[in-house]
């Protein structure tokens, strides 16, 4: 197993910014140092960095400069809705900028989650995140889509998959709410009718949690299902506090070893499963990231290392 960073804060001090809309300036010396320190091997980086970055050599020159760190960018990070007529058109394109990207980094994953910003009343968009999940619906749900949806979407990611073979790259799809691919059955469906070598799913457990205000499907059933069609894993954890009254759950981020998806568990299946790419830390939301991250990075390569003996 390797280990890719997908920091949630992106702060030290006197920087502190947006995660999710960053330059390559952002990256410090002093930050990719202290991301090294930690024990990563990669970072996964948002398309909007290399978008700003603009040229084949740039982005080589960034990748080249992580590498000096002993960092390889991991994943290129894109996302969004690819199946409506709003916004799939321009997720589409972003879809394959993130694939030319990936090919002059060197990253072996473009990974995105299929989710719309909030359409509906009642339906909260919020600032915070997560604030889309934990009620009684969500938003373009599986239960909710019909068979062709999966089938405009799998010719969608047969396409891109041609694209990315290319550049010898990954396509990915991560299980998110507010999405078709919200659990493992859909996932499954998905990756049945895409049938590319170069596709796979990213099984992220806690999505499926939070999705609902009572999760749908519990994470260990999840993650046995998926383990085996993986080719790259977000990893966090919650509390999930349940206000039966309001139909409604809010989640608290926690490090891995303290939240109630139980990880060992989880890097089991996926050892069993002969899985070898990256194990994502999605990172702490709010407090001192490194102490949070060093946290659940540590705990996971301890049970990894004692898999593996």
């Amino acid at each position: 197993m390797r280990f890719c960073y997908a920091h949630r804060r992106f702060t030290l001090y006197p920087q502190s910014v947006d995660s999710w809309d960053l330059s390559a300036d952002n990256y410090t010396d002093e930050f990719l140092k202290k991301v090294q320190e930690l024990g990563f091997d990669a970072l996964e980086v948002g398309v909007e960095v290399f978008a700003k970055l603009g040229t084949e050599q740039k982005v080589r020159d960034f990748a080249s400069r992580l590498g000096d760190f002993g960092l390889a960018v991991g994943c290129v990070r894109a996302g969004g809705t690819l199946h409506d007529a709003k916004n799939g058109p321009r997720n589409r394109a972003r879809l394959d900028d993130a694939i030319k990207y990936s090919g002059w980094s060197g990253a072996e994953v473009v990974n995105g989650a299929m989710s719309a910003p909030a359409r509906h009343p009642g339906h909260p968009a919020g600032s915070a995140p997560g604030s889309q999940s934990g009620w009684p619906v969500s938003q373009d749900a599986s239960l909710d889509a019909t068979l062709g949806v999966y089938d405009v979407l799998a010719g969608v990611f047969q396409a891109a998959c041609a694209r990315a073979a290319d550049v010898d790259t990954n396509v990915v799809v991560e299980v998110h709410q507010n999405s078709p691919v919200d659990n493992s059955w859909s996932a499954l469906l998905l990756t049945e009718k895409v049938d590319r070598p170069n596709f796979g799913i990213n099984p992220d457990v806690g999505n499926i949690f939070w999705t609902y205000d009572v999760p749908e499907e519990s994470f260990d059933d999840a993650i046995d299902n998926l383990a085996p069609v993986a080719k790259y894993w977000h990893c966090k954890n919650l509390h999930r506090v349940y206000h039966p009254e309001n139909s409604r759950s809010v989640f608290l981020r926690v490090p891995l070893p303290d939240g109630e998806i139980d990880y060992r568990y989880g890097i089991s299946a996926m050892h069993n499963a002969g899985y070898t790419g990256y194990m994502t830390i999605e990172g702490s939301w709010a407090g001192d990231q490194w102490h949070h991250d060093a946290r659940s990075l540590d705990y996971a390569k301890a049970i990894w290392a004692d898999l593996e003996s």
